[in-house]
């Protein structure tokens, strides 16, 4: 007859230990090995094998370890744990240590029955990392099962990365260029969506009517919005202007967003731009009501807060602190973003032949626009934009001048004048809009006939003949500006508009910037992918330069990058080559270094301007000089609307071709034909920012208080640690098992280890997850600090399959006193130490749980395991308990004094014998430990009472003492200095 195993009880079959699972049935049980992850899980029959109840056993005073035996073991036990016991079932199985303020969204996630969030914390915070956070816990506790992440084409790699290295979620892409291949491999009649449960789609690609209808019958439980506000239109006077591609997608989320019970996140840094009814649209995608909720009044206010959060960088660059309201601060989280930007504008002279083209340019566009003005309005809007875009060329650069002017403009095949300025703004004006990256770099043609074509060709010829730093000073200014940002210590960004200049500046700077600098251009010619791939190349180097001080990067790039991509981890300046038209583009290319993980504290940017080219001090004046007052006064960067920006260089360019470069010395603003436009201009810009000022505060996240954040925190660290817990036992253990390890003790954590003399089952483990023949040979392998990492490298994270066998050797080792070979952790100690005065004894407790979760879908039973320390002073008998600050304490505790082995095990056995004296008070700290969580569970989730009805929290008992270490105080007249 077969016994009956409840959830939680401990089984041993097959050679070892397991934990019981509630999917478990009384012919077939769901086990999982004792301290093992969810990987390991495998069904038994009892029927076939042999499967019996199966106690832990207690620790052997004949296997004594030294000082450092109580934390390996302990790390060793916690790292191996994939689904801790308290609310957040996820932290545990991330390869991220999220910021307490990074904790605030999942907070408000958990107190939702369906998940419904606007999240709109500043540039560089980190949504990502926040999205991620709330779709992993949806999926781990059974709430969400597949997962769809809307993106620009340009971010679906990034967000793919980011997913798979941080949250453990492999997602499919879903682009123009991989649908073909992902719909071979689909059944009849079978969806994509249905066959892939976690995608990364393409905004572009959902706009076709065909996968638009598929996706929408086919939408996952949970979709994540990136870049929100591009997905909605506003409704107002404005609507006109509005792109049908915000029209379609708006319709999208629409829909989608209409089935009450799909889970919904929203990303955007920029919520309101100004636009009310813009703003509206997108609140009603999180819920309908708030699309007419009364936001002047407090309780408007309050419901909004509920789905809505909105933080500047000085509202977490330091949390957690008194000033937030909590009694100490002893939980402050001091975040390092950049404490400011250093910025200078750096003005540059034309060459005397330089200068000569661009007048005769001039010229030629003075009397191409009054031809065309005679024509017809068609052909003076393709005029107009030719001119623009040979204009623009021209101040970029000789190489970008010289295709302008010999490329047919894109606008000439227009039919009407209104579609000669859909296609002449695409490629000739910089648009705040995210969408509009994508090909912008492509540099725009300036020829509309063939009657115009000789003078052009002519133009483009005497172009060519000034590249190099003798007739292009623009060129010879970038290199001074170069040299003495790398003379101190910066990896600079350059920032061009058009392709040909890119690639010009990355062939004259080669050599002229040390020999130790290294150059690369990355453009619209690559896809999102090789871009990528290119700057990590040149973040990296060879093993050579990885060592050298002296090597510097330089990155020439276009403003294919000036949005989504992360560089702060390679980069720490921008040179803005070209001036952008729009104040928002220079916003976007100093985002992607001065964000969170940027180490330097200090972001350096230069503005090169031509000062004498009639366009770009007047661009300078009038845009940027506003943008920043705004900034300064009001303390944030508000958006310049793109109707705006082409209002101020429209006028710029009438002016010039108007006055010439000569007129370039006088304000364009004592222009009466410009006046009022400007002073309407200026209105409604501080218009927008007193908006976006007054929604800062009034739309505040106040739902969540600090204190609330710091009691889970403080639970979390509790239970699994942080991140230099990991480096710490990776470095130790490593070195205790015979690996040659080299810890270079510089800033960034990183150390190498060859592991070609430690233990066979060891090198098996790690042959697996790193390679055979990296092991095999005894290369030097990476551990880095960070979780993106290439093949054959181990990140210093919890969940890395590398930690994971190390610690899972160091674990079994130190069960199994047969192991062969070293062993770093040992389940007895016994240490003499100035660190007590009385007879202490440390305990590392596992306890088993056994966890009733409700959710919407029904109830869900979990066994889940935490390691406690426990510590008491005395014998067993008469133990007085210490706290668990104390206890923990002891783990930094350092022998002073030899102990004598015979005394060590006389000490140690009366302790191991005394056990069965502890159990009440074990029994006891569970129960208490269950109701701990229980209340932890309920707190989290305390705004929703559906979603707590039922939760129970249950001790399995008896508890697994794992370790038993006994600190004896030094005697007086002990010489101190040796260790056990």
């Amino acid at each position: 007859m077969s016994l009956t195993y409840t959830a939680g009880s401990l089984v041993a079959a097959r050679g070892r230990e397991w934990v019981v699972l509630p999917e478990s049935a009384a012919d077939m049980l769901v086990l999982r090995p004792l301290g093992g992850s969810e990987d390991d899980i495998a069904a038994v029959f009892p029927a076939f094998e042999d499967v019996r109840p199966a106690e832990f056993a207690a620790p052997s005073a004949a296997d004594l370890g030294d000082q450092r035996a109580a934390g390996l073991l302990r790390t060793a036990l916690r790292i191996g744990f994939r689904s801790g016991a308290g609310p957040f079932r996820s932290l545990a199985s991330i390869a991220v240590e999220p910021r307490a303020y990074q904790l605030v969204p999942l907070l408000m996630a958990l107190r939702q029955r369906t998940v419904r969030l606007l999240i709109s914390d500043d540039v560089g915070i980190g949504k990502t990392v926040e999205a991620g956070l709330i779709a992993k816990e949806l999926i781990a506790q059974g709430e969400a099962t597949r997962l769809a992440v809307l993106c620009s084409p340009a971010l679906a790699e990034q967000w793919q990365s980011e997913l798979r290295e941080k949250f453990g979620v492999d997602a499919e892409l879903v682009l123009a260029s991989t649908v073909s291949r992902l719909e071979r491999g689909l059944e009849l009649g079978q969806s994509l969506f249905d066959k892939h449960a976690f995608t990364i789609i393409s905004t572009d690609f959902i706009k076709s009517t065909r996968h638009r209808e598929d996706f929408v019958r086919h939408c996952p439980d949970l979709v994540i919005v990136d870049e929100a506000h591009s997905c909605v239109a506003a409704d107002d006077a404005a609507q006109g202007s509005t792109s049908s591609t915000h029209q379609l997608r708006y319709e999208l989320l629409r829909r989608i967003s209409a089935d009450a019970d799909r889970h919904l996140l929203l990303l955007t840094a920029t919520p309101h731009s100004g636009k009310e009814s813009a703003f509206r649209n997108l609140l009603g995608l999180v819920r309908p009501e708030l699309a007419t909720v009364n936001l002047e009044a407090p309780a408007g206010r309050a419901r909004l807060a509920e789905y809505f959060v909105a933080r500047k960088r000085a509202d977490v660059r330091t949390y957690l602190t008194q000033e937030d309201g909590l009694a100490d601060d002893s939980l402050a989280e001091r975040t390092a973003f950049p404490s400011d930007r250093w910025t200078k504008d750096e003005p540059y002279k034309l060459t005397p032949a330089y200068r000569a083209l661009l007048d005769d340019a001039i010229a030629y566009a003075r009397d191409r626009v009054r031809t065309a003005g005679e024509q017809g309005k068609r052909e003076a809007r393709v005029a107009w934009w030719s001119v623009i875009a040979l204009l623009r060329s021209m101040v970029s650069s000789p190489a970008a001048a010289a295709q302008t002017l010999k490329t047919r403009s894109e606008s000439a095949a227009a039919r009407t004048a209104q579609e000669a300025d859909a296609l002449g703004a695409k490629v000739a004006a910089d648009s705040a809009d995210n969408d509009r990256l994508e090909g912008v770099d492509v540099a725009p043609g300036a020829a509309e006939s063939e009657e115009a074509g000789a003078r052009l060709l002519e133009l483009s010829q005497r172009a060519a003949q000034l590249v190099g730093r003798a007739e292009d000073a623009k060129l010879k200014a970038l290199t001074r500006h170069l040299k003495n940002l790398i003379a101190d210590g910066y990896h600079p960004i350059v920032f061009c508009r058009y392709i040909p200049t890119a690639e010009y500046l990355a062939t004259q700077l080669e050599g002229k910037l040390g020999k130790k600098t290294k150059i690369a251009a990355v453009t619209g010619t690559l896809s999102p992918q090789q871009r990528l791939e290119r700057i990590e190349e040149l973040g990296a180097g060879s093993a050579e330069e990885a060592g050298d001080p002296a090597v510097r990067r330089v990155l020439i790039a276009t403003d294919c990058l000036s949005e989504g991509v992360n560089l702060q981890h390679h980069f720490d300046a921008v040179v803005h080559y070209d001036l952008a038209w729009n104040p928002t583009r220079h916003d976007q290319r100093e985002g992607r270094v001065d964000r969170y993980g940027q180490k330097r504290d200090q972001v350096r940017v230069i503005t090169m301007f031509g000062e004498d080219n009639g366009i770009d001090g007047k661009v300078l004046e009038v845009l940027f000089e506003k943008h920043r007052q705004i900034k300064k006064d009001l303390g944030i960067s508000v958006s310049v609307p793109d109707e705006t920006a082409s209002g101020v260089t429209d006028a710029v360019v009438e002016w010039l071709l108007l006055h010439g470069r000569q007129g370039s010395q006088e304000s364009l603003f004592e222009l009466d034909s410009h006046q009022e436009s400007f002073e309407r201009i200026e209105r409604e810009w501080t218009s927008a920012a007193e908006r976006e000022k007054t929604s800062q505060s009034k739309y505040a996240q106040r739902t969540i208080h600090p204190e609330e954040v710091a009691r889970e925190v403080a639970a979390v660290r509790a239970a699994l640690g942080g991140a230099d817990e990991v480096r710490g036992f990776a470095l130790e253990a490593l070195r205790d098992l015979d690996a040659l390890v080299r810890d270079p003790h510089d800033d960034n954590g990183d150390f190498t280890a060859q592991v070609g003399g430690t233990p066979a089952g060891l090198r098996d483990a790690l042959a697996a997850t790193l390679g055979g023949r990296l092991v095999e040979e005894d290369r030097e392998i990476p551990f880095r600090t960070t979780p993106a990492i290439a093949r054959g490298e181990a990140a210093l994270v919890r969940t890395d399959p590398a930690i994971g066998a190390v610690a899972s050797y160091v674990l079994d080792s130190a069960l199994d006193a047969n192991t062969l070979g070293p062993r770093p952790a040992r389940r007895c100690g016994v240490v003499t130490t100035d660190a007590v005065t009385i007879r202490t004894t440390l305990l590392l407790v596992r306890y088993r749980f056994h966890l009733t979760l409700p959710s919407r879908t029904g109830e869900r039973q979990v066994v889940a395991e935490d390691a406690r320390l426990l510590a008491y002073e005395g014998m067993p008998s008469r133990a007085r308990w210490l706290d668990d600050n104390k206890a923990a304490a002891l783990l930094s505790a350092r022998a002073s004094a030899n102990t004598h082995e015979q005394a060590a095990r006389n000490a140690i056995t009366k302790h191991l014998n005394g056990l069965p004296d502890l159990s009440a008070h074990l029994t006891e700290y569970g129960t208490r430990l269950a109701a701990e969580l229980d209340a932890s569970h309920r707190r989290v989730r305390k705004a929703n009472e559906e979603i707590v009805r039922g939760l129970k929290v249950v001790p399995q008992e008896p508890a697994d003492v794992l370790g038993v270490y006994v600190y004896l105080p030094q005697p007086a007249s002990t010489v101190s200095g040796a260790e056990a």
